[in-house]
Order: C-alpha cells, then sequence, then structure tokens
C-alpha cells in the first residue's frame, strides 16, 4: 500500500451515521449539530458527540456561528481518506487475483491427476 492506513481516521467514518453527516455537511457545505439533527433519525446531543469524533480525526472543522459551532468537512482530509481507501482495495484486488492463481493452479493439477488415471 502506498497510503499507511489512519485507523482513528477508519474508526471515525466507519460509523454510518457519521457517513451520513459528512454527506450532508457535503452537499449543504456545512451545517451545526441542530441543521443535522433536523435531518437525521439522531438527538441533538449525539450529533454533538458524532461531530466531536470527526473533528479529532480532522474531517470536519468548526467555526464560532452565534451561541452553536457550524461545521464543514475538511475536504483534504477526506481526500486522504479516499486515497486510503483506494490503496487498501488495490491491495486487496492484488491478493484476491493472486488467490485465484492459486486455486486455478490447484484445479489444473486435479484435473492432469485425474486424466492420467
Amino acid at each position: 500500500m502506498t497510503a499507511a492506513v489512519d485507523d482513528d481516521l477508519w474508526s471515525a467514518v466507519g460509523d454510518p451515521t457519521r457517513r451520513r453527516m459528512l454527506d450532508l455537511l457535503l452537499a449543504h457545505g456545512n451545517g451545526t449539530a441542530t441543521s443535522l439533527s433536523e435531518q437525521l433519525p439522531v438527538t441533538r446531543q449525539a450529533i454533538a458527540k458524532h461531530l466531536g469524533v470527526l473533528d479529532r480525526v480532522g474531517l470536519v472543522h468548526a467555526s464560532p456561528a452565534g451561541r452553536e459551532r457550524r461545521y464543514r468537512v475538511d475536504e483534504a482530509q477526506l481526500a486522504r481518506a479516499v486515497a486510503q481507501l483506494s490503496s487498501v482495495g488495490a491491495a486487496w484486488d492484488a491478493r484476491l487475483r493472486r488467490i485465484k492463481q492459486i486455486a486455478e493452479a490447484i484445479q489444473r493439477g486435479k484435473d492432469q491427476h485425474g486424466t492420467r488415471q
């Protein structure tokens, strides 16, 4: 793999609610815990905790907006996450190709052995 995998980052995006929050923030440009809770079946308090997780791994950044905080996605960190996912996918594709080659070689050996009898 070319990019090191950041376990904290993947733990953060492993949660479906947080992925949906990222989708909403990307679609709207930014949002608050209140605005996100109005669009998701989750309490404002739970949204705030999820935003805290995303903020700790750098996927979102907050700025004061009156009595709330307005969150936006850090596109560079999101691009880093996408690069990691692509790298992991490519590594697994290579492993699966190798497993297929081994299985085909075993099958060929069985086929050849069976025709000799």
